[in-house]
Order: C-alpha cells, then sequence, then structure tokens
C-alpha cells in the first residue's frame, strides 16, 4: 500500500502525517508493504516532498528576508543533474522563505514582500543550477512579486525616483520599473508550481479571493485591485493569465521572468513517481487538513484520487476536518481527525496520535477486504 498525503497545514508537515498513518496501519497489518510518498501543491512541504522522494537530494542552508522584513532562515533543495539538466536542478519555496506561516499569526497585508523567495532563487542560481522549480502557496504577501523581482535586480522607484516601499503598500506609488538588470532565468526553464488558476485582478483575482486570508480588510480589497492592477502596467505579463494571481500575484510576476505555471500536485506526483506504485492491487491513502470543496481544484488529495481512478486502485482519505458537503464517492474509506478526537481542538493537540487511529482504523477496514 501506498501513503500519498499533503501536509496538514498548521499542525504537521507531510512526511510526519505519512510516517504516523504508516505507523498506526502496520499495528493493524504488520506484513503490509508500505511506501511513503509526501506529496505538496506547491506550497509549504513542497521542498520536503523532494527531499524525500529524489536520490541525491540535498538541502541548502541560507538566510533570506522574511515576510516581516527581518533576516530569517531558509533553504531551497539541490537536485541533482539530469541530461537537460547539468547543473542540477533548483527547488524553492515561497512558503518557507517568506510565507505566512513565518509571521506567527502577525498579518502584514500591505507590509509584507517576497524578497525572500527571490533571494532564495538567487541562492540557487549563484549556485550553478541550470533548471528551477519555484513553489508557490502560503504567501503571506499581496505584492504582485515586485519583492521577488527586486531580489533578482530589477528596479522600482516613485515619480521622485526614490526606491518604493516593500509590499501590497510600495505598488501604490511605483512610476517606474527598470529590468534591465534583472538576472538571467536559468536554461533550462523555471516550472511555476501553483494550485490555483485565478487571475492577478479582478473579482477571482489575488487580492479579493486571497487578500482577506492575509490580513486584508474587505474595504481594502478595492485600493489593493487597484495597486495590483497599476503594477501590471509595468510588467510585460499578461495579468489575466490563469495562475497569475498565485501567491499574492507572485505568479505574475514569475510569468514575466519566464517561467512556466503548471498544478503543483500533479508535478509533485509525477516527479515523485507515485502513478507507477498504483496497479489495480494497491491502496493508495491520501489526506490533508480541510477536505473541502476546495480539494477539488486540483490539490493533492484530488490529484491522487484521479491517479488510483486510472490505476483501478481504491484510495481512501484522512483528513482532519471533513466537509459534510465534500465528495467521498470515490473514496474505499474516509476518516476524520476531528471526529476520531471528538472534537478539533483535541486533534489538533495531539495530531500524531489521531493519525494513527486513523491510519489503524484504515487498515482494519481495507487491508482485511482485500
Amino acid at each position: 500500500m501506498v501513503i500519498a498525503p499533503d501536509s496538514f497545514k498548521g499542525s504537521l508537515a507531510a512526511p510526519e502525517v505519512a510516517g504516523a498513518i504508516a505507523r498506526g496501519w502496520q499495528r493493524e497489518a504488520p506484513d503490509d508493504e508500505i511506501v511513503q510518498r509526501p506529496l505538496a501543491d506547491g506550497g509549504e512541504g513542497t521542498l520536503d516532498a523532494f527531499l524525500a522522494a529524489i536520490p541525491g537530494a540535498q538541502r541548502r542552508r541560507i538566510r533570506v528576508t522574511g515576510a516581516d522584513g527581518q533576516p530569517s532562515d531558509g533553504s531551497w533543495v539541490w537536485l541533482p543533474p539530469g541530461a537537460e539538466t547539468p547543473g542540477g536542478t533548483g527547488v524553492v519555496e515561497l512558503a518557507s522563505a517568506c510565507g505566512i506561516e513565518t509571521l506567527g499569526g502577525r498579518l502584514r497585508p500591505w507590509d509584507a514582500g517576497t524578497e525572500g523567495l527571490g533571494e532564495a532563487i538567487c541562492a540557487a542560481l549563484d549556485s550553478g543550477v541550470t533548471r528551477l522549480i519555484v513553489g508557490l502557496g502560503s504567501s503571506a504577501s499581496s505584492d504582485g512579486g515586485a519583492g521577488m523581482l527586486r531580489a533578482l535586480g530589477a528596479g522600482t522607484r516613485d515619480a521622485r525616483g526614490l526606491p518604493v516601499a516593500p509590499g501590497l503598500r510600495g505598488l501604490r506609488e511605483v512610476a517606474e520599473v527598470d529590468l534591465s538588470g534583472l538576472r538571467s532565468a536559468p536554461s533550462g526553464g523555471v516550472i511555476v508550481l501553483a494550485d490555483v488558476d485565478n487571475p492577478l485582478c479582478g473579482p477571482r483575482g489575488a487580492a479579493a479571493v486571497f487578500g482577506p486570508q492575509k490580513g486584508l480588510l474587505q474595504a481594502e480589497i478595492a485600493d489593493a485591485d487597484a495597486s495590483l492592477a497599476a503594477w501590471a502596467r509595468h510588467i510585460p505579463a499578461p495579468a489575466d493569465a490563469p495562475g497569475a494571481g498565485a501567491a499574492g500575484g507572485t505568479g505574475f510576476a514569475l510569468r514575466a521572468w519566464g517561467g512556466e505555471i503548471e498544478s503543483g500536485a500533479a508535478y509533485v506526483a509525477e516527479v515523485v513517481g507515485l502513478s507507477a506504485l498504483l496497479t489495480a492491487d494497491t491502496i493508495v491513502v491520501t489526506g490533508e487538513g480541510a477536505y473541502d470543496a476546495g480539494t477539488a481544484s486540483g490539490k493533492a488529495p484530488q490529484v491522487v484520487i484521479q491517479l488510483a481512478r486510472s490505476a483501478g486502485a481504491r484510495a481512501a482519505l484522512v483528513a482532519g476536518r471533513i466537509d459534510p458537503g465534500a465528495e467521498l464517492s470515490e473514496l474505499a474509506a474516509a476518516v476524520s481527525l476531528t471526529e476520531l478526537a471528538r472534537g478539533a481542538a483535541s486533534a489538533l493537540a495531539a495530531p500524531r496520535h489521531y493519525l494513527e487511529l486513523a491510519g489503524q482504523a484504515l487498515a482494519r477496514q481495507l487491508s482485511a477486504s482485500r
């Protein structure tokens, strides 16, 4: 059987989730062979997914500018060279460099920036990688990727010729953008992993849909959207392209740098070789923190369920919470930690314990029926 969950955001990373489910399963079915393939959709846990699945992958530690503007510990992952990537591949993740979780609940909707992501990209380029994979997700900022571009060498100035402030606040003052000093993208290309297809602006844009998660008040959304639209007029990329609104508009800036946006969960699943592990005799357990209507938009559990369907395998789910209206018809079994623990607070207080109980319950139900 295969265990392929995403992270439980704000609780456990995907490898920890997979390990806990596996321990519980083996208590009930100790002779079953278990393969763990933790997943990610471009957000939190993307680095961990590559480290766990790619032989020779290495984590490289760096210091970057955090979402609060202060120096912060970060990292990126180096993947060994291949035929098309003689210098290796660099994997960078916005979530760990300057993501919303790094703020500890102290949201900065107008001032958080993406400089840390650009600095992580520069570190990978400095090492000589010839391809980049950039994971977007869990962003703290709605700066349109301006901070990232500045870290890569772009200049942003106001009408007086002075540098603008970081974050969304600075976008309102941008009068000139100089891209002449921008570092070149690597020869092997830039793959951008995102889990949303929203445009930069408008009712489905970065400010309207994701701004409130980052602390924007409803009364501020129109101003924020106008700031992003003004920023877009300086950047040579389509603001209405699918994924331009990912990570507060960082997808838009990465497209301007030559990045190609792909479904994060589907790409990671392919890279870690998940489909090759699935046959008609396989049980695959996936999961995430909250399984709801949004899961169907291309998040990791939905990708796993689709791959299982194609292979004739049986898919099961473990989630922190399962929405009452969520579609479960394609699942052989589903377990909610909230229900197991008889409350969300108890589940969050001891997630490993309840994940192990969930793994044990699934093994009891599904191992016996093979």
